[in-house]
């Protein structure tokens, strides 16, 4: 690990205990699953239909699944089941972060679906934001699944580096590369890429570029409007129904 990358790279948040069931309304599950080494990791499990797409939801490199709470509902609510964890070090989930081991977290959440909940990889519709979506697309490298969602993606953790700071090599005291777009000149099943036009986290460049290196079939959604952590609230109806088209077609 990089010797920045505990100051650049991830933000998490620990655990509050709370009825998180009854905050939210939502059929929340609680479930404890292994990392490839053994590690113990927390997640939700929310099922909308027995038969509905399930969204494997690798998230960002901040707080934890508490926060995407409110997201989640409005996937349920549209008729997505959805399978939520945090990375180790972020919430209730043991050990501490780095690039590779969250890439083994993320295949643990999709063994968690396919072997423990017999869940065909068919059924499942992967989702990254932000670092999520490099997490997301070395899943997709490695697992089947129906289809891929970025959102808020980058390059590389370069990419951004260099833009934040006007061309200096700050990268190269980090360890982290998740580099994304190595990955999708790999992946032939169905993606779509979503970004906000006002992101000035990871701007809209960044997220074109992120377009540009996939394989098709690809989609791009723009949203107007929109910054890094306010797609879904800014996006409202038409960004839901996106989503909702894309699924269904790839199902």
């Amino acid at each position: 690990m990089g010797i920045l990358d505990q100051f650049f790279v991830y933000h998490p948040d620990p655990w509050k205990d709370q009825d998180w069931k009854a905050r939210s309304g939502l059929p929340l599950e609680e479930v404890w699953f292994q990392s490839g080494d053994g590690t113990k990791l927390f997640g939700w499990y929310v099922e909308s239909d027995p038969t509905s797409a399930i969204m494997l939801w690798c998230h960002g490199n901040a707080g934890n699944i508490i926060n995407r709470l409110e997201n989640m509902r409005e996937l349920y609510r549209i008729g997505l089941s959805v399978f939520i964890f945090d990375y180790r070090g972020y919430g209730r989930s043991q050990g501490s972060p780095s690039e590779e081991v969250l890439y083994h977290d993320a295949l643990g959440a999709h063994d968690y679906l396919t072997r423990n909940r017999m869940i065909p990889p068919e059924r499942i519709v992967l989702f990254g934001r932000s670092l999520g979506a490099a997490v997301a697309g070395e899943l997709a490298v490695q697992k089947p699944a129906a289809g891929l969602i970025l959102e808020s993606s980058f390059p590389s953790i370069g990419a951004v580096a260099k833009f934040h700071y006007g061309g200096l090599p700050l990268h190269w005291l980090l360890g982290a590369e998740f580099s994304l777009i190595d990955r999708l000149p790999q992946l032939s099943l169905p993606k779509l890429i979503i970004h906000g036009d006002q992101d000035d986290i990871i701007p809209l460049e960044l997220g074109r570029q992120v377009f540009e290196a996939a394989k098709p079939p690809k989609f791009f959604y723009a949203i107007p409007g929109a910054d890094h952590n306010n797609t879904y609230l800014v996006g409202g109806a038409a960004y839901f129904r996106r989503l909702a088209e894309f699924i269904e077609s790839v199902l």
